[in-house]
């Protein structure tokens, strides 16, 4: 494992930063990552960077991201129209400081910038850089004026401040916020679509028409596809100059890691999703596997409220999670680690310094999970339902289904998966995939983009219930025959055959006297199960999972798992660990790495000190001789029994990782 030198010493920065084959990804993917992000104010290019220093390796971070340009620079520049924070000491380089200083800890630093605004006095010498509303006038926001995706001011002048930047630090990588046009302001307020000439000239080349006043699929891949070639361009830049260089952003593509949030905010719909790093970092790690999911812990409440910090039990769950899937630890603070309220720094810091005491389990993971969720395709413009997801992401992790997210197709290729489970997006590649012995699942009232069944009516809005004909596939169903259901349903043919779930049309539900007196069975198909070639594929044509999402009956819970294991019959992993305790199924180098998170604190908008448990019983599919619990440290007892392995994690308090071979 590569170990730092504690403290300063003779050696240069270069030699205690260790040097490694970028062959199959650079240092972001051989290394452990213990990231801590400052967002710097203005008024902190004052800070002491020593003390700053000195904090992060008393924590055992390993990666700090600061500020480093663009709105402003934390710097000497002399780039034109590219302006030092007014603060900086005259003669004094933080940015250069805390470079040199971090290295000698052996801390890495990645430069922020933002691209996103600048100052009046660039806007009156370049207004043809900037982004224009409908009404010609430009977008200002705190005095700053925001620049846009297609203009000289990201095209030009972005990469004359980064070739500055570049030339003259040998920093570990760059990171890019608020990047291409913004859809609203820091205060919520929608900016509408970029009107600027160079946006109307390519849009009408693209399109043959003019910017439509609201955005459509059109609109949306145009700024797609006009984000992805400055990023493109940014990291041809970074990477020609700083060849060891990493480059992170939000969007996925050109960048060597995905960038993601674990965020709230105080007019978000509920309910709240305590999945949120699993989510990002599942997504991630499975969609682009080449990459490194980072995935930041954000500190704070909401915009307003910058040094108000979530509860600490949030902090700490989704940093457990960040880890548990494979992605690297990631914290970020609103201006330095002197936080007026320290909750969130205290709590993340014995985090960082336990993962760095055991750091060799948290490199280089890859999930080792069978089953597939499909989540939405970037860039594509179309429309995807965000609670039909979670509703699939919650039932698989509740059901302890080891389980990868990906919006990237292109993984089946690459992995063997025994189930592909797809709601709103179930792509033409999936018949194929099922024509040569896989087996789908398809959750939506969506009609997928190949023949499942033909379709004989569609419904947008149908309160009414699906019977229980068939109890062989739904054995935990014993007590119930009816099954709600509330949203769109696609009724499907099945060509006389009588489905295991069938359709009771809405009824009268009031005066209590009359409640389902009229109430009538039909054969319309709440389940569908077709042979595809050598596979299978069974679409539930309803919104079951979206329905679960917001009223979690064990009904739906059941049906899903009822269809999910008649299609794999042989589960990768048996447990009776509580819903609440999320299981993740991870490899590496030959070993196994089982991460057991307990969410059993999480209470509707609270987040408190989960329930400790104890004997959670697992059953692994395959053959394993040795299990080593680490968090709570101890030998584990481990047996054979048919085709799976047995053992029992005597303790889980916030975290357990059980190590298995």
């Amino acid at each position: 494992m590569l170990k730092f030198a504690p403290w300063p010493c003779a050696l240069c920065a270069i030699c205690l930063i260790p040097s490694l084959a970028l062959g199959e990804g650079g240092w972001w993917m051989n290394e452990p990552i213990r990231w801590v992000q400052t967002n710097l104010r203005e008024t902190d290019a004052t800070l002491n960077s020593d003390r700053l220093v000195g904090q992060l390796s008393e924590m055992r971070a390993n990666v700090l991201l600061m500020g480093m340009g663009g709105i402003s620079a934390y710097y000497p520049t002399t780039v034109e129209f590219h302006y030092p924070s007014p603060y900086l000491p005259a003669g004094q380089d933080l940015f250069g400081d805390v470079l040199r200083k971090s290295h000698a800890r052996g801390i890495r630093v990645i430069g922020r910038f933002d691209f996103s605004k600048t100052r009046k006095t660039v806007f009156d010498a370049h207004p043809e850089w900037f982004f224009r509303k409908a009404d010609g006038s430009p977008a200002i926001y705190n005095s700053l004026y925001s620049t846009c995706i297609n203009g000289g001011y990201y095209r030009q002048q972005a990469m004359k401040i980064l070739s500055e930047g570049l030339e003259k630090y040998d920093v570990d990588g760059l990171f890019f916020n608020a990047f291409g046009n913004q859809a609203r302001d820091y205060s919520g307020n929608e900016l509408g679509l970029c009107h600027c000439d160079v946006c109307k000239r390519k849009y009408q080349a693209m399109f043959q028409r003019a910017i439509p006043d609201k955005p459509d699929d059109d609109y949306r891949r145009f700024m797609f596809l006009s984000s992805r070639e400055v990023a493109a361009s940014f990291g041809d830049l970074i990477h020609k100059i700083r060849p060891k260089a990493g480059y992170f952003n939000y969007v996925q593509e050109s960048t060597d890691g995905i960038m993601s949030e674990s965020n709230t905010a105080v007019e978000r719909p509920l309910p709240m999703w305590p999945y949120s790093a699993s989510d990002n970092v599942n997504r991630a790690m499975n969609g682009r596997p080449g990459k490194m999911a980072v995935n930041l812990c954000m500190q704070f409440v909401d915009y307003w409220w910058r040094f108000a910090t979530v509860p600490r039990d949030e902090i700490a769950l989704r940093l457990w999670e960040n880890v548990a899937n494979g992605g690297a630890l990631a914290f970020e603070v609103n201006g330095t680690l002197d936080q007026q309220d320290r909750q969130a720094v205290e709590t993340a810091a014995p985090v960082f310094r336990w993962l760095a005491e055991n750091e060799q389990y948290y490199v280089g993971q890859e999930s080792a999970a069978r089953v597939l969720l499909l989540g939405a395709p970037a860039g594509t413009g179309r429309s995807y339902n965000e609670s039909s997801y979670r509703g699939l992401f919650r039932l698989l992790s509740e059901s302890h289904v080891p389980f990868a997210v990906s919006d990237n197709i292109d993984v089946l290729a690459k992995r063997k998966f025994d189930v592909v489970i797809a709601s709103d997006w179930a792509p033409k590649e999936l018949e194929q995939y099922a024509e040569q012995g896989g087996r789908v699942l398809i959750v939506s009232h969506s009609e997928p983009e190949f023949h499942v069944a033909p379709v004989v009516e569609r419904s947008k809005d149908l309160k009414a219930y699906f019977r229980v004909r068939n109890r062989t596939f739904f054995p935990s169903l014993g007590d119930t025959d009816l099954v709600m259901t509330n949203g769109p349903y696609t009724e499907l043919d099945t060509e006389g055959a009588t489905p295991a779930l069938t359709l009771i049309p809405p009824s009268m539900f009031g005066p209590p006297e009359l409640v389902h007196v009229d109430m009538k069975d039909t054969n319309k198909p709440g389940l569908v199960i077709v042979a595809k070639g050598k596979g299978t594929v069974a679409w539930i044509p309803w919104d079951l999972a979206a329905i679960y999402y917001r009223e979690s009956l064990p009904a739906h819970a059941a049906i899903f798992e009822g269809v999910l294991d008649h299609l794999n019959p042989r589960r990768q992993m048996e447990t009776d660990a509580h819903p609440l305790v999320e299981i993740t199924w991870m490899k590496q180098k030959g070993r196994q790495l089982l991460h057991l998170v307990n969410l059993s604190g999480h209470s509707q908008t609270g987040y408190f000190a989960p329930i400790p448990m104890t004997n959670i019983h697992i059953r692994l599919a395959g053959a394993f001789t040795q299990a080593q619990s680490v968090r709570s440290p101890g030998t584990i007892a481990i047996r054979r029994s048919g085709e799976y392995s047995e053992f029992v994690v005597p303790r889980l308090t916030d975290y357990e990782l059980v190590v298995v071979q």
